[in-house]
């Protein structure tokens, strides 16, 4: 039996990787619903490949290219924002891979929880805003959250048979990214070129730059907690230079469980697609001998404030990861656009955690308003009109 799945951002990094799945597990997996924001041509030949039920491409005034393009296919075609949480909810549909970058993945995946599909989460966005919310809400309809961040996958496959068993505490390993080490004198002068040159993974350049923040990992923080139902003592991070210990889990006895591998994201998209089966792959095997040393640190959160600022928020809960996360995404594209500094990321958001208004109860709506009133602040700080 196939199993049909939705892929929402099917032409950046995850979504891409997600598709090189399927395409080595045809039998298995059946594509019924690709989305994008507005990469048209590549959406296009993603659909002509893989035929889906629909397609639906963010940016409306790509519309008529893409259904042009598809007009001789079975392929429906919608375009706008409103339409891809609207597809998800197709009967057809099992497993929605949740790949888009940021905040936007929010309501579709809400959406499709209530349409009671199980969700691949690659958008860790979504549970850093709104991780209350979203758990409640998939205990509510029965959906399966199954984690894509390699992080995440390495704390659910050592978890698995261990359900029984309290967690003391988990670890997430980084690789410290390509500033690992570097004092503040040379993060002023760093670019978006040097920022975008991940050490280990290939990436997009959002995650890349929060990669180099280490703000990535801060999210990955919040994420676990909901993911895994723990408080906020109970989660920590070390840097792992060699990416080869993706992450730890340590039970109450003290024993200590690790997933490892090469850090290749097709691993944990192919595990949680397939799972509970593990599906036979040609991927690269890791081999000991060509790491002869693996090695651990602490990670420096003086230098690196986004992984302060984020732990903080984690503490603080309510609408704070929300803000957090707006706040750092302004931060991040006015980086990229060299707008501002690479040092001035983290002040942007640490002056957007303290001007938005703190809320404990939140719905769904709320915490929409919330990130819409920390993008502004955070454009306003940045000196960016929107």
């Amino acid at each position: 039996m196939q199993k049909h799945i939705a892929i929402l951002g099917s032409t950046g990094s995850i979504g891409t990787q997600t598709l090189d799945v399927v395409r080595s597990h045809p039998d298995t997996f059946s594509v019924e619903v690709l989305t994008a924001n507005s990469n048209a041509a590549l959406l296009i030949k993603q659909a002509l490949e893989f035929r889906p039920n629909a397609v639906v491409i963010g940016d409306e005034s790509k519309y008529e290219e893409v259904k042009q393009a598809l007009i001789n296919t079975n392929t429906k075609v919608f375009a706008g924002y409103d339409a891809i949480s609207q597809v998800v909810q197709m009967d057809s549909i099992e497993l929605v891979v949740t790949a888009m970058v940021g905040f936007s993945g929010l309501k579709p995946t809400t959406e499709a929880i209530r349409a009671g599909k199980h969700i691949g989460l690659a958008n860790k966005e979504t549970l850093v805003v709104a991780g209350e919310l979203i758990t409640a809400l998939a205990k509510k309809h029965a959906v399966n959250l199954y984690p894509i961040d390699s992080e995440h996958s390495a704390i659910f496959q050592c978890l698995l048979g261990e359900w029984h068993n309290p967690i003391e505490k988990i670890y997430l390993t980084a690789s410290g990214g390509p500033f690992r080490g570097k004092g503040k004198d040379f993060l002023a002068t760093v670019t978006p070129e040097q920022a975008l040159k991940h050490p280990n993974w290939t990436m997009g350049a959002k995650i890349t730059i929060d990669s180099s923040t280490l703000m990535n990992k801060g999210l990955e923080m919040i994420e676990a907690r909901w993911l895994f139902n723990l408080k906020p003592e109970q989660v920590d991070v070390i840097v792992h230079p060699q990416s080869i210990i993706h992450s730890i889990v340590q039970f109450e006895d003290g024993s200590m469980k690790a997933q490892m591998g090469l850090p290749d994201m097709k691993l944990p998209i192919q595990f949680a697609m397939g799972y509970p089966d593990r599906l036979k792959s040609d991927f690269p095997r890791f081999n000991f001998i060509d790491y002869p040393s693996l090695t651990f640190e602490a990670p420096d959160a003086e230098t690196f404030r986004c992984l302060y600022l984020a732990t903080e928020a984690m503490k603080k809960g309510g609408n704070m990861p929300c803000i957090l996360n707006a706040a750092n995404e302004v931060a991040v594209k006015a980086f990229l656009d060299k707008h501002i500094s690479f040092p001035e990321i983290p002040e942007l958001i640490e002056k957007t955690m303290a001007a938005v208004p703190f809320k404990t109860e939140m719905d769904l709506l709320e915490y929409i308003d919330t990130d819409s009133i920390a993008r502004e602040k955070a454009h306003e700080f940045a000196g960016i009109s929107i």
